[in-house]
């Protein structure tokens, strides 16, 4: 939570690669496969091997964990840079994952739609198959613009609306397709229990 834009770090692989590296920024960061991090770590220049890689910082302790690598625009130049999750949401749950395997809190709706932000706008890029949004009907190219009574502004926007909801409830979108606006009933799922479900043949 101290480090701060402009430090010096220093992200490392497991294999011995490291890369002398500052932060560019901490932001939110709202990846296409519903996931949402209130104030991701991005620094620069990107380390080849990011997968896990290591930030450490000047005094020697672990920033967080490389999770992307991602591209930049600054000053009409583009930049590689690297997209790290910050160590502090381990420790609230690691005894949890240590004996449970995973969190102790309800699972949140999920409703594989693999979905993008254009000009503010959520678009859908494309669903799972079988997932509760390709159930429900939603498709390529749909814009989410309301989700219950709440207008979207933006993917991040949409996936807190979406999850003030628990998983399995049933959660209405307004879609805009072809220009015209209809409403499509989702019934979300649990995705880990989703996920262990036997996909037929």
């Amino acid at each position: 939570a101290k480090a701060m834009a402009g430090d010096p770090v220093v992200l490392a692989d497991g294999i011995g690669q490291s890369v002398s590296a500052h932060i560019v920024t901490k932001q939110e960061f709202a990846g296409y496969w519903e996931y949402l991090l209130d104030e991701a770590i991005f620094t620069a220049p990107a380390h080849p091997s990011w997968g896990g890689a290591a930030l450490i910082g000047q005094d020697g302790r672990l920033l967080g964990i490389g999770s992307l690598r991602l591209q930049m625009s600054r000053a009409g130049e583009i930049a590689d840079i690297n997209m790290v999750v910050p160590i502090d949401l381990l420790p609230p749950i690691l005894d949890d994952l240590l004996t449970r395997g995973q969190v102790a809190k309800p699972p949140r709706p999920w409703l594989g739609a693999f979905s993008a932000e254009s000009n503010g706008e959520v678009v859908v890029m494309s669903v799972a198959e079988g997932s509760p949004a390709a159930e429900a009907g939603l498709r390529q190219g749909d814009i989410i613009s309301d989700v219950r009574d709440g207008e979207v502004d933006g993917l991040a926007d949409f996936y807190r609306k979406l999850w003030q909801n628990p998983a399995g409830a049933e959660i209405p979108l307004r879609v805009v397709r072809d220009g015209r606006e209809t409403w499509l009933r989702v019934k979300s799922a649990d995705r880990n229990s989703f996920l262990k479900k036997p996909q037929l043949q």
